[in-house]
C-alpha cells in the first residue's frame, strides 16, 4: 500500500474515534495489499494514528516492521484466509451494535428486523459469535468458521466486525449496522413496519451479493 492509502486508514480511524465509534484504545482496522496486511496497533487509541505506527503482518502473523499489531489480528488474517475478496476490516464497539450484542432474548437467527433495505444491501445476513476472549485463538477459529457466509458479524458482549473488498465499503457496512442498530432501540415498544418478503426479494433481486 503506498503512504496515501494508508493515511486513508488512519482518518478513517480517527473519524470513527470523533463520531464516538471508538474509545480509549478500543477498535481495531486493517487493509491488505497483495501478501501483505496493515493492522492498527495494539494498545494505541485510534484518534490519532500515523502510516508509521501501523504493524504490517503477512498472512501467517510475522511482522514485517517493528510495530505490534493489535492483539484481535488472529481473526483479521482469519477473515483474509475466508473471503479473498475482502481487502479491509473494521472492529469496534460501537455504543448500539454492542448493546444490541448485550441483550440476552436477542434473536441470533434474525438480530436485526429488515427495516430498511440499506441494512438489507450492506450488512445482511448478520452473523452472531458467541462470547470469547477478545485476542483469543478461540474467537478467531469462530469468526473464521462464520466469516465465509458473513460479511458482518457480531460478538456477544463485545462488539462488531465488517469486512469490505475495499476500505469505503467497510466503513459503509459499519455505519449502516450501527445506524439499524439505533433504528432498533428507538423503535422498540412501537409498533414497527419492517419490509414485506416481496420487498426483501425484490431488493435481493437487485442487489445480489456475495454472502
Amino acid at each position: 500500500m503506498n503512504n496515501s492509502e494508508l493515511e486513508q486508514l488512519c482518518e478513517v480511524a480517527a473519524s470513527f474515534y470523533a463520531r464516538g465509534y471508538a474509545f480509549g484504545s478500543t477498535g481495531n482496522i486493517s487493509a491488505r495489499a497483495g501478501n501483505r496486511v496493515w493492522i492498527t496497533p495494539t494498545g494505541q487509541s485510534l484518534k490519532a494514528l500515523r502510516p508509521e505506527q501501523l504493524a504490517c503482518i503477512d498472512p501467517a502473523g510475522h511482522l514485517y516492521n517493528e510495530n505490534k499489531p493489535s492483539k484481535e489480528f488472529p481473526f483479521h488474517l482469519a477473515i483474509y484466509c475466508q473471503r479473498p475478496e475482502a481487502n479491509a476490516i473494521i472492529h469496534l464497539h460501537s455504543g448500539y451494535a454492542t448493546a444490541l450484542a448485550c441483550l440476552e432474548d436477542l434473536d441470533e437467527s434474525q438480530p436485526l428486523p429488515p427495516i430498511t433495505p440499506y441494512y438489507l444491501m450492506r450488512v445482511a445476513p448478520l452473523g452472531v459469535l458467541p462470547y470469547y476472549r477478545p485476542g483469543s485463538l478461540e474467537l478467531a477459529r469462530a469468526v473464521e468458521k462464520m466469516a465465509e457466509r458473513h460479511h458482518c458479524l457480531l460478538m456477544r458482549n463485545h462488539g462488531v466486525i465488517c469486512c469490505g473488498a475495499t476500505l469505503s465499503e467497510a466503513v459503509d457496512r459499519t455505519e449502516e449496522l450501527e445506524a439499524t442498530a439505533r433504528l432498533f432501540f428507538q423503535l422498540r415498544g412501537e409498533r414497527m413496519r419492517c419490509l414485506t418478503a416481496e420487498e426483501i426479494g425484490e431488493i435481493e433481486e437487485v442487489f445480489t451479493q456475495k454472502r
